[in-house]
């Protein structure tokens, strides 16, 4: 039986004075992903392996009064068919301790694609027929659908035990009466966001082994490999020492794999079976198997003066989070802490509630609650300056925060906040040329539509979004990281040990970046990440480079004062020691001896945990608190060609603005920007899971539309750093910020070249549809 072949960074060798802080190495995984070299969870195998697979619920609510599974047993190549009668522990699990989700339906389903029985086979064409083969005797119900219904009466319209509403955080600054007194003009709108889907490449996959020990080895593809530990050992009755779980290759991710899929199934099938059980989701199946972004209903009221200040804000947020709570409890108090955006109002009433129905599941995804607040309050500042005929720039501009500016949750944002400064930035780029309506792939729909430009209009159009980076209200954020410093064939050279997942965003570059850097060497190797290390935390929240970042550093600098403390007791050299190119350098710049010389054949190792600044949790009845870390921002400016007559939308550029604190790697932080951007650009305009009845209509990437590089505009940066002194070299996250403010400047942009052709424009809803544009224009 050969051993699974696993993700293994190669040794990262960079030249002299190269490759640390500030540098932009090559990706080591960056060559093997482009030669097809890379090993992804898909791509595990085992001599003798079974393949397991997951019979689904066709049905988004519905009694199970019974199962048959003698007809799959029976067939050759079945080894297991097992349903939640055969969970050897815990029958329910949950991300964020709230373990309502069954490993296996129990008695009834609450979704669509639900998990009801698994099969264990020899060959994946098997284990399809034998899922067929099982037959089930249904009492199919009504399903529970409309959130705003359940909002209404919630103890009636009770998917959950607990009832229909998650979570409800209000928000209370001020009296809005007196902000209603103060208004020359109030603007009322109700805004709608659909369900969109991480679509990561990667399907979900991964490969469990039964062990002498009576554990499990897991290779699988996660995003917080010590939160899925906290949920399998108990489901599976095994102590935590008997699962051993190494980071398989993540071909994507954002938010959808923070939720467990396949890993308590293939582990109670290997079990089971005693053999190695690889399950592989197809794409159809992934779409059920991981939960989306919230879709959102959201009525704003804001009152303004006549110069455009912001007197009051009433908003009520209504997040649909499916079926099991997931992550809705923490995406509902990001929406309300970021509800009304980073402007100064003095008046604010906010009501975000969490709902449960027999949707989906939703739970986290790239921004986290605030990407559908932003589309909202960022529509509404347009609003405010549409009906005071002001720029819209200049209404963001005068009510925006600065340094000392307090946010709605009463936090006062104490490091750099540019946001006025950024828009005027950004307004001052160069704008693209005109259209040229001469070769018919610059319009609207490409070559495969049928316009020529006769109804095409340009439209600008702006967004402003503010993300909080790492986790909040209280949560014991923290990441932990072992490096260890040997002499390797005559060079120092480093071992950098987390269980932090690389999910495509450079985090094992930057790691080995942080090492030169601290320790003054070049080659440093990742080791594969792992459960043999504490705790990193997920790779969610743009917190990595925050969080795992600021554990490599620890433990590097205290491998570095273990070296000096050697040189100085070796050499007698006086405090102030450096370690510069692999040598122990004095404060004057005197070479006192090298590295390889004071370590001789020894090694050293430290393990260190990094925690950020404590946070609190809001406030039940005020939503007042310090719940945030640190809040990051990006500013807009879509530019977009518009065939007014037929609804179709060309996105020409879409630059932006971003503070990011510290440029730690260029060429991965532009990449960060431009994904995030073009995420956003998707949800803008074509990215929406159609769900009817409670049931997925285009589970597939024919019908579930995503941009392609066809789709993708020109992108201008302009990149700051204003550092933030609490952070590890003064970063700030990065990753998501762009996914917030892309989406409502585009569809800003459309509803400018709308306006241009008269008509009532009213584009509330994203993703904008044709008809949506054909109506208002």
């Amino acid at each position: 039986m050969t051993v699974p072949r696993t993700t293994r960074f190669p040794e990262e060798v960079a030249a002299p004075g190269k490759g640390g802080i500030g540098e932009s190495p090559l990706r080591p995984d960056g060559t093997l992903k482009v030669k097809g070299e890379f090993a992804y969870a898909s791509d595990l195998w085992m001599d003798g392996m079974l393949w397991g697979a997951t019979l689904r619920s066709p049905h988004p609510r519905a009694i199970i009064r019974g199962i048959d599974i003698a007809p799959a047993l029976a067939m050759t190549g079945v080894h297991a068919v097992l349903t939640h009668e055969d969970v050897p522990g815990r029958k329910m699990y949950g991300l964020d301790h709230t373990w309502d989700q069954p490993v296996l339906a129990i008695g009834e389903v609450r979704h669509h694609g639900e998990p009801i029985a698994l099969v264990a086979a020899d060959h994946p064409e098997i284990a399809r027929r034998a899922l067929d083969a099982i037959e089930i005797d249904w009492e199919v119900l009504e399903p529970i659908t409309d959130p705003m219904a359940v909002l209404s009466a919630p103890k009636r319209l009770a998917v959950q035990e607990r009832g229909g509403i998650a979570r409800h955080q209000p928000v209370r600054v001020g009296d809005i009466t007196v902000g209603r007194a103060l208004a020359t003009v109030v603007i009322t709108e109700e805004f709608e966001v659909g369900i969109q889907d991480q679509a990561f490449l990667g399907p979900e996959s991964g490969l469990v082994i039964p062990a002498e020990d009576g554990g499990l080895d897991f290779y699988v593809a996660t995003q917080w490999m010590h939160n899925d530990l906290s949920q399998i050992g108990p489901c599976l009755g095994l102590a935590d020492g008997q699962i051993r779980m190494t980071m398989a290759g993540v071909g994507g991710a954002f938010g959808g794999r923070e939720d467990l899929s396949m890993q308590i199934h293939a582990g109670m099938l290997a079990m089971h079976t005693g053999k190695p059980v690889k399950m592989m989701y197809n794409r159809e199946e992934s779409f059920f198997g991981h939960v989306h972004r919230h879709p959102a209903k959201m009525l704003y009221e804001y009152g303004a003066n006549n110069d455009g200040k912001l007197t009051y804000a009433k908003v009520l947020i209504v997040l649909d989070g499916g079926a099991y709570t997931s992550a809705t409890l923490n995406v509902t108090g990001n929406a309300s802490s970021l509800a009304v955006g980073p402007y100064e109002i003095p008046h604010i009433e906010i009501d975000a509630y969490g709902i449960y129905t027999n949707n989906p599941p939703c739970g986290a995804m790239r921004g986290f609650g605030a990407v559908q607040a932003c589309f909202a309050h960022e529509s509404m500042m347009d609003k405010v300056a549409e009906a005071l005929d002001l720029d819209p720039v200049h209404v963001r501009q005068i009510n925006a925060v600065s340094q000392g500016s307090k946010l709605a949750t009463g936090q006062v944002l104490h490091a750099p906040t540019p946001m006025a400064e950024m828009l005027g930035q950004l307004r001052d780029m160069p704008m693209p040329p005109e259209l040229d309506t001469s070769d018919i792939r610059n319009l609207p729909g490409g070559a495969s539509q049928t316009t020529h430009g006769e109804g095409v209009v340009r439209g600008v159009g702006y967004g402003v979004g503010i993300k909080n980076i790492c986790f909040s209200e209280a949560f014991d954020d923290y990441s932990t990281a072992r490096v260890r410093l040997e002499v390797i064939a005559g060079e120092p050279v480093a071992l950098v040990h987390t269980a932090a997942a690389e999910v495509g965003q450079g985090l094992v570059t930057v790691e080995a970046q942080i090492a030169r850097t601290e320790l003054g060497i070049e080659r440093v190797t990742i080791h594969p990440a792992d459960n043999q290390v504490g705790d990193s935390g997920s790779s969610s929240a743009s917190r990595q480079t925050y969080m795992t970042g600021g554990a490599v550093k620890a433990a590097c600098e205290a491998v570095r004062q273990r070296v000096l403390a050697l040189a100085q007791a070796e050499f007698g050299a006086s405090s102030g020691l450096r370690l510069v190119g692999g040598k122990v350098v004095s404060r004057t710049g005197e070479v006192l001896a090298a590295i390889v010389d004071v370590l001789d054949e020894g090694v050293i190792e430290e393990t260190r945990e990094y925690h950020h600044r404590p946070t609190t949790g809001m406030d039940p009845v005020t939503g007042q608190g310090n719940s945030h870390t640190q809040l990051a921002l990006c500013v807009h400016r879509a530019v977009v060609d518009v065939d007014t007559d037929l609804g179709l939308v060309k996105v020409v550029s879409l630059d932006a603005v971003q503070d990011v604190g510290k440029i730690m790697n260029r060429l991965s932080l532009e990449g960060q920007i431009h994904g995030g951007s073009v995420q956003g650009l998707g949800l803008a305009v074509m990215e929406e899971i159609q769900v009817k009845d409670g049931k997925v209509r285009n589970p597939s990437f024919t019908d579930y539309l995503i941009p392609t590089i066809l789709d993708t505009p020109s992108q201008r940066l302009e990149i700051l750093e204003n550092a933030d002194p609490h952070a590890p070299y003064g970063l700030r996250g990065a990753g998501e910020p762009p996914t917030l403010s892309s989406t409502p400047a585009i569809a800003a942009a459309i509803r400018d070249a709308c306006r241009s052709r008269g008509g009532n424009v009213h584009i509330n809803r994203v993703p904008v549809r044709p008809e949506d544009i054909i109506r208002s224009s």
